[in-house]
Parts: structure tokens; C-alpha cells; sequence
């Protein structure tokens, strides 16, 4: 092959339930990710080494050099089977670039998916994702897309059912946010109210049966009352502007509000399609923008 592309899907956290902090510093998650249609391409060619080029939205906030997940994951591709990482990824963004919507780890999905195909290796879909989740936790999810509960630190995955389309305007901040600084925050949030944040005092995180039964049921109106982020007050706190975010997508007609993982893209949910559009059209040019979900994930074009 002379070139291969691949679509990934952007994704939000409909549910994220953060249990305390590990000793390994990590935390133990329950997350019910649903993979929304607005995507990244990652196209691999042969070259004469590995090389990082990107275009579209923000791409002056990602690294173009090693360090880059995407080039992360063809370099432990190459390594798992014995050749070598000879190839040129172009990334053409339109996932929000640290936006809590996992761009960086759909990128690293489509180059592994890209890569695979360009080399001919033929990699078992569990050994890909195996690979997925030694780069990041997100990234298995990028790979797989749908719908799925996410354990652990939210790479082990149970794909969930889901009855319908959902409707959302995904609000792009200035600027993004560091989703290391958002759990310390949550954490140092927790020891100011007066409680712990170890995981040893905490319960362990669990998916909310409402929110797994309003997926499956397509309901809309149902999964307004059952979306959650634990992330969200420290997202809040380190944004503050993201408040009044919110405040405005809910009056303007969204059916709900929640901060997209970390953040800071604000989610809005929405009846209809006719409603996204009219929500997004509320907000600056280019600032906000509608999505189906749920959406296949990493897709060989």
C-alpha cells in the first residue's frame, strides 16, 4: 500500500465516576464513554523514518516529534513485531486538542489501525487493543467506539447497548486543560470538604444503572437525569469561565450540561438534530459544534 487513512472518533464521558487516588497515583474509574462523530484522520505512508506532520483545528498544541501519541503507537507496533517505524503520519484534527475528548488517543488508535494495514502485519483486534491500553487509558475506547463502560483507569471496556441517536453541541474552549492538574484538583476538592481522597476510604466507582438503561432505551429525556462527571467541579474550579458555559448552553434549550471529561469542551444535549444546529448557531462562529453519537470507532476509509 502507498497510503492508508483511518477515521477515529472523538468521545464523551456520559457518566464518569472517579474513585480515590492509588498508590500508584492513578485512579480506579467507572466510565461510560459514547463515541460522538466528530473525528480526526490519521494517514500512513511509507517514509524514509517516522515523521509527524498535522492540519486543522489547534494543531500548533501538539507536539510533532516522538513525544506524540501517535507516534508513540507506531513505534511499539513496529517494536511488538520487528520492524521498523518507517513511516510519515499526517493528522488531520478536528477533535479539540485538550478538550477532554480524547484526541490525542484517537490519533494513537488510527495510527495503530493506519500502520497495521501499511505494514501488512494483520494484528489481532485484542492484541491492537492490548497495545491501546499500554498507551493510554482512552485509547481502547478510540479504537473500538460505540458505547462501553470503562473499569480500571478506564481501559478495560464492556461494550453497552444503545437504542438510539443522541444529539450534541460540543462548546470548544480557548486554550485547553491538563488532565493531571484536573485530578489533583479533584483530589485537593475532596481533602478540603473534609474528606479523603485514597482510594482505601473511598467506595469503589460504579456504572449508574439509570444512565446504562437510558442508553439502551435511546431516551434522551432519560439520560438528561442520569449524566455525571466527577471531574467536573475541578474542571469548574480551574476554569471558572466554563460556569457560565454551561449556564448559557441550558439557556439556550440544551435538555442538559456537563463538562466533557476533563475538559474544558462543554457538552450539550440535545433533542433533535434541528435543536443541535440551533444551539450551536447561539454561540461564536466555529466555537461550537453539533455531533451524533453513537459513532464506529477507528475506520479504515
Amino acid at each position: 500500500m502507498t497510503a492508508v487513512t483511518v477515521r477515529v472518533p472523538a468521545k464523551v464521558n456520559v457518566q464518569l465516576s472517579v474513585g480515590g487516588r492509588r498508590p500508584d497515583g492513578f485512579h480506579d474509574l467507572a466510565t461510560v464513554f459514547l463515541a460522538v462523530g466528530l473525528y480526526d484522520q490519521v494517514t500512513a505512508t511509507p517514509a524514509d523514518g517516522l515523521r509527524i506532520t498535522a492540519a486543522g483545528r489547534d494543531v500548533a498544541g501538539i507536539p510533532l516529534d516522538a513525544t506524540n501519541l501517535a507516534a508513540r503507537a507506531a513505534v511499539a507496533l513496529a517494536k511488538r513485531y520487528g520492524v521498523e517505524p518507517d513511516v510519515h503520519l499526517h493528522i488531520d484534527k478536528d477533535i479539540p486538542v485538550a478538550g477532554g475528548m480524547a484526541g490525542g488517543s484517537a490519533d494513537a488508535a488510527g495510527a495503530l489501525v493506519a500502520c497495521d494495514a501499511l505494514w501488512g502485519l494483520g494484528a489481532p483486534r485484542n492484541e491492537l487493543i492490548a497495545l491501546c491500553a499500554e498507551l493510554g487509558s482512552d485509547v481502547p475506547f478510540s479504537l473500538v467506539g460505540g458505547a462501553a463502560l470503562g473499569t480500571g483507569r478506564g481501559e478495560i471496556l464492556t461494550p453497552l447497548e444503545v437504542g438510539g441517536e443522541f444529539h450534541w453541541v460540543f462548546a470548544v474552549a480557548e486554550g485547553g486543560l491538563s488532565t493531571p492538574d484536573v485530578y489533583r484538583e479533584c483530589d485537593r476538592l475532596r481533602r478540603a470538604g473534609g474528606g479523603s481522597d485514597l482510594a482505601a476510604n473511598l467506595p469503589a466507582p460504579a456504572a449508574d444503572p439509570a444512565l446504562v438503561a437510558a442508553l439502551r432505551e435511546g431516551s434522551a429525556v432519560a439520560l438528561r437525569a442520569a449524566l455525571s462527571n466527577d471531574l467536573q467541579a475541578a474542571s469548574v474550579g480551574l476554569r471558572p469561565a466554563l460556569a457560565g458555559t454551561l449556564a448559557a448552553g441550558l439557556g439556550a434549550g440544551a435538555l442538559a450540561a456537563l463538562v466533557s471529561g476533563s475538559g474544558p469542551t462543554c457538552a450539550f444535549l440535545l433533542p433533535s438534530a434541528a435543536g443541535a444546529a440551533a444551539l450551536a448557531a447561539t454561540f461564536p462562529p466555529g466555537s461550537a459544534h453539533p455531533a451524533v453519537s453513537p459513532a464506529p470507532g477507528a475506520t479504515l476509509l
